[in-house]
């Protein structure tokens, strides 16, 4: 089983699952957002969201692919390039961190590791740019898939709470600590990047 993980940019794009093709969550602020669903044009903001950070900042996102087929993603970014982090009651995230925006693993694919690795390699990414650590917005009700990651699973994969809410607590990865971790972080994370987006099931007609 051949796998590789590439950075994300416009020529790959196409390969993230419709669904968090077309979002613009954390990309733009609410109004913005709301009026580019109105529009029909999520996925051109989305689009030049990650062309206007690719030439800034550099590289903010991870594809992996098994076999050439792509299972799984992450994306993160400085909070100045996440308009929706301001709206979060437990802003702004610290700036030696990179904000962990949102990750996917294709329910096929969980269970392989692919998780960690996704992780590891934004962790030797951002420690190469000088970052000391992953921050994320949690859900500590979370029920059901959302953009916002579940607060229970990033604390599972090692996260600490560094500003508790009782909605969307902030909380913090020493990258550091990702470069050692073992296999038994492997299920934890799969199942935390698997939680996040999934497509809709098909339904028999």
């Amino acid at each position: 089983m051949g796998r590789r993980l590439v950075p994300l940019t416009l020529d790959n794009l196409q390969d993230l699952p419709q669904r968090c093709r077309s979002c613009v969550f954390w990309e733009l602020d609410p109004v913005r957002g709301e009026a580019a669903v109105k529009a029909g044009t999520p996925e051109l903001e989305k689009e030049a969201w990650l062309s206007s950070v690719l030439l800034e900042w550099g590289s903010c996102g991870r594809v992996v692919y098994v076999d050439d087929v792509p299972v799984g993603f992450v994306l993160y970014a400085p909070p100045a390039y996440v308009p929706r982090a301001t709206a979060f009651p437990t802003s702004p995230v610290s700036p030696d961190a990179v904000q962990l925006m949102t990750g996917f693993i294709a329910p096929g694919y969980q269970g392989q590791g692919l998780g960690r690795v996704l992780v590891q390699t934004v962790a030797k990414d951002l420690l190469r740019r000088n970052f000391k650590a992953i921050e994320a917005f949690g859900d500590a009700r979370w029920k059901e898939p959302a953009c916002v990651l579940p607060a229970d699973h990033l604390l599972a994969v090692g996260f600490k709470t560094v500003r508790p809410h009782p909605t969307h607590p902030r909380l913090r990865l020493e990258l550091r600590t990702t470069l050692s971790w073992k296999e038994d972080v492997e299920l934890a994370l799969d199942r935390l990047l698997g939680a996040v987006q999934k497509e809709p099931a098909l339904r028999p007609l």
